[in-house]
């Protein structure tokens, strides 16, 4: 397995930021399309709950983005250290891809052509929904892999079928799997950026969800294709159909133990060249309601860095 720190500065040469901006979109599980109120444990911000507001124009996004980044940098300015301002412009919540019912996706190939023009930025990284990759928007991402860094992370959370109805996840495996391959295909003559990099989510710990059914999860995203993994422990947001399940006390959520050891299981599966992106969540303190462990995320990261270092021995 590759960190996705050590990929980064492979294809750039020096250590690059990620930023959350916005593209205004909904979601076809949101507006009526295929369901109304996405996912069950997807938050009113769509997982977007530290982006710049919306309404913003994408070019003011950025840079209020790069703020944020920016006390990183005079911290290490302060010690002394370089400093290289490169970033991935991510766009994050809801769907990236999904025009809406009817929309128009040259509005979006315009917000993506502009993110990527922006200064200092060198590639781009989009979060969607396998079923929401039209052809055109397929064709775009294809030429655009040709000009910058394209990076697709696509939600799978679960292959267990029935556990993926509960969520209303509202896609099948097979059109996660088709999804790769679509991207793949559409990428395949970028030759000098690699193509697109594509990235599955998955989270450990989902109702109804197995042990068995998590690492068969890790092993289908292998089998599918897939460049790189997110792993993240299903948290509880206020505001979620979720939350309501939690608190009638219908399931539970993984301890820190219980998470630690599914992920050292899975790091075992991963070959070499799969580039890991994360393994923890980030849930905003605010509206978080369990596992209060994750709150911690210093702790999280390094305790989850000590078990990357231990599984790379």
């Amino acid at each position: 397995m590759i960190s996705v720190s050590d990929f980064y500065k492979k294809i750039f040469s020096q250590k690059v930021y990620k930023i959350a901006v916005d593209a205004g979109c909904t979601c076809p599980n949101r507006d009526g399309k295929i369901g109304w109120g996405g996912c069950i444990f997807c938050s009113e911000t769509g997982s977007g709950d530290f982006i710049p507001g919306r309404n913003l124009p994408i070019e003011k996004q950025i840079e209020e983005a790069k703020l944020l980044v920016e006390r990183k940098f005079s911290r290490a300015a302060a010690r002394g250290e370089s400093v290289s301002k490169k970033y991935i412009v991510y766009f994050q919540n809801f769907t990236s891809t999904y025009a809406g019912r009817g929309g128009d996706e040259e509005r979006l190939f315009d917000l993506f052509d502009r993110a990527v023009s922006a200064p200092d930025v060198v590639g781009i990284a989009i979060g969607t929904r396998p079923d929401c990759l039209s052809e055109g928007m397929l064709a775009f991402l294809g030429e655009l892999s040709r000009r910058t860094f394209v990076q697709i992370e696509l939600g799978l959370q679960t292959v267990n079928e029935k556990t993926a109805q509960y969520c209303r996840r509202g896609f099948s495996n097979d059109t996660y799997r088709l999804a790769v391959q679509r991207l793949h295909a559409a990428g395949l003559a970028g030759t000098e950026s690699g193509g697109i990099h594509v990235v599955t989510h998955v989270i450990f710990g989902l109702p109804g969800d197995s042990e068995d059914d998590m690492m068969k999860t890790v092993k289908a995203a292998m089998a599918a294709g897939s460049d790189g993994i997110k792993i993240t422990v299903l948290y509880v947001v206020e505001g979620t159909d979720l939350a309501a399940e939690y608190r009638a006390g219908k399931f539970k959520t993984l301890e820190k133990e219980e998470y630690y050891s599914l992920i050292q299981k899975a790091l075992v599966l991963l070959p070499e060249d799969m580039v890991v992106h994360r393994l923890t969540g980030d849930p905003p303190k605010r509206i978080l309601i369990a596992p209060e462990w994750t709150s911690d995320k210093r702790r999280v990261m390094n305790e989850i860095s000590a078990l990357i270092a231990k599984s790379s021995l």
